[in-house]
């Protein structure tokens, strides 16, 4: 009874909306008359609703007579009313070229291009687009849609005849070993890979997430990312922070679910990963939101929902961490990036400045495509197609592009057989499709000066060039020390690495034109008399004493640290190198120091925490055998007294 229900429903929907065809008796008809006499039948069966003798009439109709146009168009549309579309397809394109063009058909062009483009047919789709819009009725949905699907053929086959050159291969049977995996996510040093996976399609095989680790250029065999995440209800679309250390997921039907998807975190200490939670009211609605994308330091995501608010069906939204630890309200990214249409699959590229999605709300191949957009100097610009052979007919979603934009992973259509049926793969970037921004990482551990025992610490880089920026933030592991930040190309940095009771480290880092990874550790002082730390982001003009506008980051930073500890006092030594006169070296230095502590007092330090002194040359860091070596001379020192 209730499939008959729905059979009559998609039946009035098809004869309201979408065709004006089926039960109606052939106008022409068949010189056959057995032909001709199974069509009537079918007719019949039509109009008593037993679509399935209907279907064995008119099949038997175009057996007897394969020229009986009528006969395949009416077998078409109840194809379509049964949701068989490709057996619809097939009854259109054999029926129409036999029947005379005519403007009560205009249903069935319609229905016939939406059938072609779906399959990347599309000379038949714009041949049968132009029909319905010249014979349908005019400013209607269907018309508006029509005439965008004329638009979407016209960029197809302008697509197909400029490809963009794309050869993917997949990453190998170790990894594949699954039915379905998909949605690929690297940490930044590309050496672990994070996938969701199946053993098989159906709608019992359960979803979980996999890592597989990178030794020796080889990957390893996938292995569960832990009991503590995945369960017997399905975890998939995940993402990592650059460090792997931050897990975001998505998972449907849960308890603390409140809607039918939401995104859960989980952080991972040493080799254990904490039970997930739910990122709560703020982040998650009784819709769904799926798909999330981790900035390089875990800090900010983006994700898709269905939510209340947006511009389409599915819209992207943007939510940050807050200092203390909550995520924000998430906001819409707006009609720049989101459309009427769907938008879903967001993956954030590790620079920060480059943005891939999904959607098929722009013009593009069929269905789902996948965009890519930079971000400018007032927010995201306008999402463009990435092209023919990456984007088709299909669905198409999923991408990951490593930080030095060489390499790409997707999941696409399994070519090797056997029980896998969506694998993994590899490619080398085109130049179309590269991030706006070279990234590469540098890596290290943090100890602890005196007892060498690993710290948990926070590590913050600051762009030097935009005064009081942050752009990462990122704790290292309390087991290990280590942690790891993303460093964009050609940009200058602030690195400050701080825990509690010890002295603050900081550094300067200068991207420069190579992609080449950083090694840096940390040994913090404890807070003890004597205890030092260069302050390596307080700038000078050379010869001159006063402050330059970069240096701002670092004194700021320096006044929270003394903030934080009110107790202690500090001499704030300058130097510098041998190259000129001592007595002029002096001098400087002490000025250089007096200006240090000028600024900090009027941000409102006692001027009673602090002693200036100036050590010239007399105290150099390194021999000033070179220009590398001088420079490390000519610097701010800060100890406690």
């Amino acid at each position: 009874m209730l499939l008959f229900s729905r059979l009559c429903l998609f039946l009035l929907l098809f004869i309201g909306v979408t065709s004006t065809s089926v039960g109606q008796k052939a106008a022409g008809g068949s010189v056959n008359s057995k032909a001709q006499k199974s069509f009537d039948e079918g007719i019949k069966y039509v109009q008593a609703r037993n679509f399935e003798k209907a279907l064995e009439s008119f099949n038997e109709a175009t057996k007897r007579d394969t020229t009986f146009g009528e006969a395949y168009v009416q077998a078409a549309g109840l194809y379509r009313i049964l949701q068989k579309e490709e057996e619809a397809y097939q009854n259109y394109r054999r029926g129409l070229p036999k029947m005379e063009v005519k403007p009560s058909m205009y249903a069935d062009f319609f229905n016939f291009a939406e059938l072609a483009f779906a399959r990347g047919r599309y000379d038949e789709a714009s041949t049968f687009y132009d029909r319905f819009l010249q014979f349908g009725k005019k400013n209607t949905p269907q018309a508006r849609h029509a005439a965008q699907q004329l638009k979407n053929v016209t960029f197809a086959q302008k697509a197909i005849k400029e490809p963009v050159n794309f050869n993917p291969k997949p990453l190998g049977d170790v990894v594949n070993k699954f039915g379905l995996q998909y949605s690929p996510v690297l940490t930044t040093d590309q050496n672990a890979l994070l996938f969701t996976a199946r053993e098989g399609s159906g709608p019992l095989d359960d979803e979980d997430l996999f890592l597989a680790y990178r030794k020796e250029g080889q990957w390893q065999a996938p292995v569960s990312v832990s009991t503590a995440i995945n369960s017997e209800l399905n975890e998939g679309a995940a993402s990592l922070s650059g460090d792997g250390r931050v897990l975001v997921f998505t998972s449907c039907n849960r308890q603390d679910s409140y809607g039918s998807c939401d995104l859960y975190i989980s952080y991972r200490e040493g080799n254990e990963w904490s039970k997930p939670k739910n990122m709560g009211r703020n982040v998650n609605t009784s819709s769904w939101d799926s798909q999330p994308t981790l900035s390089a330091d875990g800090r900010t995501i983006y994700f898709a929902s269905n939510r209340k608010g947006g511009l389409g069906g599915e819209d992207i939204w943007l939510t940050k961490q807050q200092e203390d630890g909550t995520w924000s309200i998430p906001l819409n990214l707006g009609k720049n990036v989101n459309t009427p249409g769907r938008e879903n699959s967001p993956f954030l590229h590790a620079s920060g400045n480059t943005l891939y999605l999904s959607s098929d709300g722009r013009e593009g191949m069929g269905g789902l495509d996948l965009f890519k957009v930079n971000r400018e100097k007032d927010g995201w610009g306008i999402p463009q197609n990435m092209g023919y052979p990456l984007n088709t007919h299909r669905d198409e979603s999923s991408i990951f592009i490593s930080p030095d934009n060489k390499t790409g992973y997707y999941s696409g259509q399994s070519a090797a057989g056997g029980k896998v049926e969506v694998a993994l793969l590899q490619f080398e970037v085109p130049e179309v499709w590269k991030g706006k921004t070279i990234s590469s990482f540098a890596q290290g551990r943090v100890f602890d000066a005196v007892s060498k025992k690993p710290l948990k610490a926070t590590v913050q880089v600051y762009d030097l060039d935009s005064a009081g920026v942050i752009t990462q933030q990122v704790r290292s592991d309390g087991t290990s020390g280590e942690y790891t930040i993303v460093l964009n190309q050609k940009q200058r940095y602030a690195l400050y690495v701080t825990a509690p009771d010890h002295v603050l480290e900081s550094r300067h880092i200068s991207g420069t034109s190579t992609s080449a990874p950083l090694a840096l550790d940390f040994y913090l002082q404890p807070l003890s008399k004597g205890a030092k730390a260069v302050l390596s982001n307080i700038f000078f003009d050379t010869g001159k004493a006063e402050l330059r506008p970069e240096s701002q980051t670092e004194l700021d930073k320096l006044f929270q640290f003394l903030k934080a500890n009110p107790k202690i006092k500090v001499e704030i030594a300058g130097h510098t190198d041998n190259v000129g006169q001592a007595a002029a070296n002096q001098k400087l230095s002490e000025a250089r120091a007096k200006a240090v502590v000028k600024y900090l007092v009027s941000k409102g330090a006692p001027a009673t925490l602090f002693q200036a002194k100036g050590y010239g040359q007399t105290q150099p860091a390194a021999p000033n055998t070179s220009d590398e070596n001088r420079q490390l001379n000519r610097r701010i020192e800060l100890r406690i007294l």
